[in-house]
C-alpha cells in the first residue's frame, strides 16, 4: 500500500511537469514568432525610409538614381545594424 502511494505521488508531480513545460513551451512559440517579427519589420523599415529619403532628394536635386540608391545602401546597412543590436538584447534576456 505505502508504494502504490508513492508510486501516485511521483506520478502527479511527473504529470504537474510536463503540464508546466508544455504550457511553456506555448508561450516560448509566440513570443519567438512576435521576436521574428519584430526583428524583421525594423530591416524592412529602415531599408524603406532611407529609400525613401534618396527618392526625394533625388527629385529635389535632379540627380535621379545616384542618391536612391545610395540611401537605399545606407538604409539596408542600418537595418542590419537594427537586427544586430536586437539579436543581442534578446541573447542577453536568455
Amino acid at each position: 500500500m505505502k508504494d502504490f502511494k508513492e508510486i501516485s505521488t511521483r506520478l502527479k508531480i511527473a504529470k504537474k511537469n510536463v503540464r508546466e513545460i508544455e504550457e511553456k513551451n506555448r508561450g516560448s512559440n509566440a513570443t519567438s514568432l512576435g521576436k521574428a517579427l519584430k526583428i524583421s519589420t525594423e530591416l524592412v523599415a529602415a531599408v524603406v525610409v532611407g529609400s525613401t529619403i534618396g527618392f526625394l532628394l533625388d527629385n529635389w536635386f535632379d540627380t535621379k538614381p545616384l542618391l536612391t540608391i545610395c540611401f537605399f545602401i545606407i538604409g539596408v546597412a542600418a537595418g542590419i545594424l537594427n537586427v544586430f543590436r536586437s539579436a543581442k538584447k534578446m541573447q542577453k534576456k536568455l
